[in-house]
């Protein structure tokens, strides 16, 4: 399982297309941050990073469907998974594997960004007049959306051969799993179902997170949702088990 691990994480490491991925969405982030005049913190002029936690999401259903797009969709193309599956693992070990490097390469992605927390500390006036408790929900809440983002890019990439028609079925999942129950609710006039929908999307719960509250219903939430996309890969997997 280590040895699945570790080839696919260095398998994207090697590749220029990994640094070029991370790359591109820490400029984003970057741009967006600090130049942008709408979305610009020294135009805000308050030391927060509310309006960076709102954008994230947003970059990471592009960003993390371009990491996992290859996970399964390139072994099947060249025909590498017959290889694999012969080994001693069983489909749920390999799917582990495959995505606890993929949670790997997305820490690598966020680390980077705490130097916008360290820059808001330093400008806040006085110095360090920032909400760091909210700073660090965000943060929880931000790695567990990558999570159960990781997910879905897992299971679109074990749909098809072809790593683009993956990053377009991940794509379109995460954005409906994030905004789509949302505007759902919006349809029905009765509270009871807007509430239902509002808790089956992901926003909720990860809005919920971000205050700086951990609620267990949030936790239990977003691990329901991340085995439910693994099991439903493990099913994909073994119906095409050689």
């Amino acid at each position: 399982m280590y040895a699945v691990f570790k080839r696919e994480l260095f398998s994207f490491l090697n590749s220029l297309m990994g640094y070029i991925t991370i790359g591109i969405f820490l400029l984003a982030c970057a741009l967006l941050l600090w130049f942008f005049p709408d979305t610009s913190i020294l135009d805000y002029g308050y030391a927060e990073l509310n309006g960076f936690f709102s954008l994230v999401p947003f970059l990471f259903i592009f960003l993390i469907p371009a990491i996992t797009m290859r996970s399964f969709a390139e072994e099947r193309r060249e025909g590498t998974y017959v290889l694999l599956a012969t080994k001693p693992l069983t489909p749920l070990q390999i799917i582990l594997a495959k995505y606890a490097a993929c949670i790997v390469l997305l820490l690598f992605a966020l680390v980077p960004t705490l130097v916008y927390y360290y820059s808001i500390y330093q400008l806040g006036l006085p110095k360090g007049n920032v909400d760091t408790g909210a700073v660090i929900g965000s943060y929880i809440g931000l790695f567990l959306l990558g999570n159960a983002f990781v997910a879905i890019g897992i299971f679109a990439s074990s749909l098809t051969k072809n790593q683009v028609i993956a990053f377009a079925i991940a794509v379109f999942i995460c954005f409906f799993a994030f905004s789509g129950f949302e505007s759902l609710s919006k349809l029905f006039e009765y509270q009871y179902f807007e509430t239902i929908l509002l808790n089956l999307g992901i926003n909720a719960h990860y809005q919920s997170i971000s205050r700086g509250v951990l609620d267990t219903r949030d936790l239990i939430y977003f691990i329901t949702f991340v085995l439910v996309f693994l099991g439903l890969t493990q099913i994909t997997i073994g119906g095409r088990k050689w």
